[in-house]
């Protein structure tokens, strides 16, 4: 395969020289963005706008081999430690673990030549779909105008409209999020039992996890069944901290060394408890979704990660521009 050569046009050159002088005379103080997706997709699909199509990411990762220096997690890191970190760095994680990543995404990384970083939920490993796409999946193919919950205390839900069944997305998909996790599965399996719909095989297998580690890609850990942290007691926090590391490091072969909490909100999602879990439980660093890009004044187990839903060229480089500015 050929390298990519990086564009020398008028524009990209500008957004370098923006780049670089954002982090002139500071190199102490330098910042790194870390980008973070979930899925990409085959087309567009209008009950996930936030998630970008493969033609959209590849234009995404032109742009960034273009204007942006994109590291490999560790070696970014500690490059931020020892205050070297390059002008315009960037690292590219994604959460969950969809097959996507694999079959989509990975090719395209190996096209510009980019490291990036998994976060799998190990329970999610050969085993259909995230609780969430589920609850999507139903509400695309139900049948009829309404799906009624009221027996589930959640009411009813007009679905004759797209935006219909955005709405309900939206509001089932919050409801669940903070639901402990075994009254979120009975809640999922009420909502496909209604709807009728089979369950589709979105998620990563053993093999294609193997796969990825083997191609330039960080395996890093995000909990078996992905749950809200604070919705835990503390040993069934710890025991997902824990155990999913455990698990990925069983079928990589390799130490599993980054944690990414579910959700990721700190003090909503996560607090000071899993932090510490964290790190007894032996990873170098653990990450946020909080939106802006990573410094030293960050504490290693609390590292911002930020999602981009930019489908402009312009915005997308502003915002990362953004982000590294501060």
């Amino acid at each position: 395969m050929t390298a990519y050569q990086p564009s020398n046009s008028l524009d990209s050159r500008l957004v370098r020289f923006i780049g670089d002088k954002l982090r002139s005379g500071r190199p102490e103080q330098g910042r790194l963005c870390i980008l973070n997706y979930h899925r990409i997709l085959d087309t567009p699909d209008a009950l996930l706008e936030a998630e970008p199509d493969a033609a959209t990411f590849r234009w995404q990762m032109r742009v960034l081999a273009d204007c942006f220096n994109v590291l490999p997690l560790d070696a970014a890191l500690a490059a931020l430690a020892q205050g070297r970190i390059p002008p315009r760095a960037v690292c590219i994680t994604f959460d969950d673990g969809y097959r996507s990543t694999h079959d989509l995404a990975l090719p395209i990384l190996r096209e510009f030549g980019f490291p990036a970083t998994v976060f799998v939920t190990t329970g999610c490993i050969d085993n259909g779909s995230m609780w969430n796409d589920r609850i999507l999946e139903a509400l695309r193919t139900i049948q009829g105008g309404r799906l009624e919950l009221g027996d589930a205390g959640l009411g009813s839900f007009a679905l004759d409209t797209l935006d219909g069944r955005k709405a309900a997305l939206a509001t089932l998909t919050e409801k669940a999020k903070y639901l402990a996790p075994q009254a979120r599965h009975d809640l999922v399996d009420l909502i496909e039992t209604r709807a009728g719909s089979p369950r589709r095989e979105l998620m990563l297998t053993r093999e294609m996890v193997h796969t990825l580690s083997r191609h330039d890609v960080e395996i890093g850990a995000h909990t078996i069944s992905h749950p809200i942290l604070t919705s835990l007691d503390d040993a069934a926090a710890r025991h997902e901290i824990v155990e999913s590391k455990r698990q990925l490091e069983e079928i990589t072969g390799r130490p599993v060394r980054y944690f990414a909490y579910p959700n990721g909100k700190q003090d909503r999602d996560f607090d000071e408890r899993h932090m510490a879990m964290a790190r007894e439980a032996g990873f170098d660093a653990a990450f946020t979704t909080a939106m802006g890009a990573a410094g030293n004044a960050h504490g290693r187990f609390a590292l911002p990660r930020s999602r981009p839903w930019d489908v402009t060229r312009p915005f997308y480089i502003f915002r990362i521009l953004r982000w590294l500015a501060g």
